[in-house]
């Protein structure tokens, strides 16, 4: 544009340039100037506006264009370089709106209703949470958010604190940790575990070692079998709430009530996708050393309660099983009712048996 600014005004110039009248011009004009001395040409001949008004106007012109010109040129060389800077997107070059994309906010209170219902997408390996409310949760710990620690019941503000980072501490090493998720031994989870509550760390031990229907690891922890599943990516969905307490033995009790959403796909190289969703409660309390046999900094765990989406039924080897779409259909009908996996507004454990899922 300034180029062409350039050129034009160049060729203006060059156009309205005085030049030398030729021989014949001089003579034209020398008979005109005779015959209007003697009277024969019409009276008005010359009428119109005078060169030098036209002259006038035509530089006036050339220094208008000149302060319009130069800003104009350098706006259009601006945004030729970011058109983003233009309101709206005029040429289509904007990116998504992400706001759809956004994730929810913290869930602050108990849910009143399920999520609403998604478009009918079928999960991919690039996409493994198309089609799930999941898809707008909070990826892994980045889900679990710890309310603001106050002091409660004579316990200070440092203590509930305390409590609190520890029981994020046991739901991310129950939960999101890789090698726990993968099968391993829980080693994160274990650490925040009072030794000195024996029936339950032994108890959780023994279920690790031998698991069956009585001694079931997946009461507090969730694993796969390696050789049968592998997580999609690196991501899992996290939604939930925590709160706090003075508890019955006067400690800091904390109440946790998350969901955790599993991509997965079989080890066997197919690229078929399904998910499993795990609800957890978990009940904790932090004692005080000086009152109770307790170890500094560890958590007795009063309460463990789950619901979990998307799993065989009546398998006791301490892994869930995932079931795909492309998994034949049991002659044997399921002995709960359908339930939704993602509605934190009901009360945990009341799907009963072991129904069907209504989506996943």
């Amino acid at each position: 544009m300034w180029e062409k600014f350039v050129q034009d005004s160049e060729r203006e110039i060059r156009a309205e340039a005085p030049k030398e009248p030729s021989a014949r011009a001089r003579m034209v004009t020398e008979r005109l100037r005779q015959q209007e001395a003697r009277g024969e040409l019409p009276e008005g001949w010359r009428t119109g506006p005078a060169w030098q008004e036209t002259n006038g106007r035509t530089t006036r012109r050339r220094r208008l264009w000149a302060v319009i010109g130069i800003p104009v040129a350098v706006a259009v060389a601006v945004v030729a370089m970011k058109p983003s800077l233009l309101p709206g997107d005029p040429f289509g070059t904007g990116t998504p709106d992400t706001a759809a994309a956004s994730p929810l906010g913290e869930e602050t209170a108990a849910p009143t209703a399920p999520p609403a219902a998604t478009d009918a997408e079928t999960p991919t390996l690039d996409e493994p949470f198309a089609g799930s409310p999941a898809l707008e949760w909070a990826d892994g710990a980045a889900g679990i958010v710890l309310p603001e620690a106050k002091a409660v019941g004579g316990l200070s503000k440092d203590r509930v604190g305390t409590a609190l980072r520890l029981a994020k501490k046991l739901l991310v090493g129950a939960n999101l940790d890789p090698k726990t998720v993968r099968g391993g031994r829980p080693d994160a989870a274990l650490a925040v575990l009072d030794p000195k509550q024996p029936e339950f760390v032994d108890g959780l031990n023994r279920s690790l070692r031998a698991p069956d229907e009585e001694h079931d690891p997946l009461d507090l922890l969730t694993r796969f079998d390696p050789a049968e599943v592998r997580l999609v990516g690196d991501v899992i969905k996290t939604r939930g709430r925590m709160t706090f307490e003075k508890g019955d033995q006067d400690g800091v009790a904390v109440r946790a009530d998350y969901t955790f959403v599993y991509p997965v796909v079989r080890t066997d190289g197919s690229t078929e996708v399904t998910r499993t969703i795990v609800r957890r409660v978990l009940e904790v309390e932090l004692l005080d050393p000086t009152r109770y046999v307790s170890t500094p900094d560890r958590l007795n765990v009063l309460r463990y309660d789950r619901d979990v989406g998307n799993t065989a039924c009546d398998i006791h080897d301490g892994y869930l099983h995932p079931q795909f779409s492309s998994d034949a259909v049991s002659d044997e009908p399921p002995n709960g009712p359908l339930v939704d996996p993602y509605d934190r507004s009901r009360e945990i454990g009341s799907g009963g048996g072991c129904g069907t899922v209504s989506r996943t």
